[in-house]
């Protein structure tokens, strides 16, 4: 390895050290400004402001700073490759979760009975652009930005996974002890915070394949910016509003957004996008 290339990867390792570090203080420090400024709105705070976008602000700050490249964020859509990518990526949370809800009714683990389609479709629909618009900065400088360092630092897939997904669990972690109304826990799963929290964590990671690998496969963010937005007007709706109950007892096993079989179907996906990426791979390789 060449002295060049032992100074350029110290400097990404350096400033992947100073942008993780970056992302786990953010949501504290918006805790902090919450405790100083009281008199907000519950769930609309500045604290909760920059808990959000100061993630994409200190990797645009550590990209200007070190002259780094920009095509890292994945900013480009890259539409003409990849239009089936983003159809993937909206489809993939309703198909999961109308597997779950099969699943949860043919157990009897979930009740339908509440559920209104019109009305459902409504309020998914009215959620879509506030939640595309708040998911640009929600995760995509980690499953991106971070992402595309890491490759750098020739980590192996599972590392990456790990590391993203760890971290985007970490750096919820002022909003799941903090920021989010417990009533809003206990429509999920009725734990905890702090049991909530090192659920949510093990629900990321899961979760970060699919992130991940849409990134790597399309070389862009807005695949991944399509599929949260889905998720957070799809399933967020479905549970926290009561459109369905769940079984007491079978929350963790069946609930469409921390349940294990839910967790485990959406690893699947990952899985199967990067076997894809891995074959698409070879064959240009070959």
């Amino acid at each position: 390895m060449c002295y060049m290339e032992v100074s350029m990867n110290k400097r990404i390792l350096r400033n992947t050290i100073v942008f993780v570090f970056l992302v786990v203080i953010s949501g504290w420090i918006g805790v902090l400004i919450d405790s100083v400024l009281t008199e907000q709105p519950k769930g609309n705070s500045l604290g909760m402001g920059i808990w959000l976008v100061l993630p994409m602000l200190a990797a645009i700050v550590i990209t200007i700073f070190s002259k780094g490249n920009w095509k890292d964020f994945g900013f480009r859509p890259n539409f003409k490759e990849n239009i089936k990518w983003y159809l993937i990526a909206a489809l993939i949370f309703p198909v999961v979760t109308a597997i779950v809800l099969i699943i949860g009714a043919t157990t009897k683990w979930i009740n339908l009975s509440a559920f209104d389609l019109r009305p459902f479709i409504l309020l998914f629909s009215s959620t879509l652009l506030i939640n595309f618009i708040k998911d640009i900065f929600d995760g995509t400088p980690l499953y991106g930005y971070l992402t595309s360092q890491l490759i750098k630092l020739k980590l192996n897939d599972w590392k990456i996974y790990l590391i993203v997904g760890g971290l985007w669990g970490i750096w919820h972690a002022p909003y799941y002890l903090v920021f989010l109304p417990e009533k809003d826990i206990q429509a999920v799963l009725p734990v905890s915070r702090a049991i909530y929290f090192i659920v949510s964590i093990v629900t990321l990671v899961c979760w970060a394949v699919m992130f991940v690998e849409l990134f790597r496969v399309t070389k862009s963010i807005w695949p991944g910016v399509i599929l949260h937005m889905v998720e957070d007007s799809l399933i967020n709706s479905l549970v926290i509003l009561g459109y369905i109950s769940i079984a007491a007892g079978k929350e963790i096993l069946i609930s469409p957004i921390n349940g294990i079989i839910t967790t485990i179907l959406y690893l699947l996906v990952g899985l199967r996008i990067r076997d894809y990426r891995r074959q698409a791979n070879q064959i240009t390789i070959s």
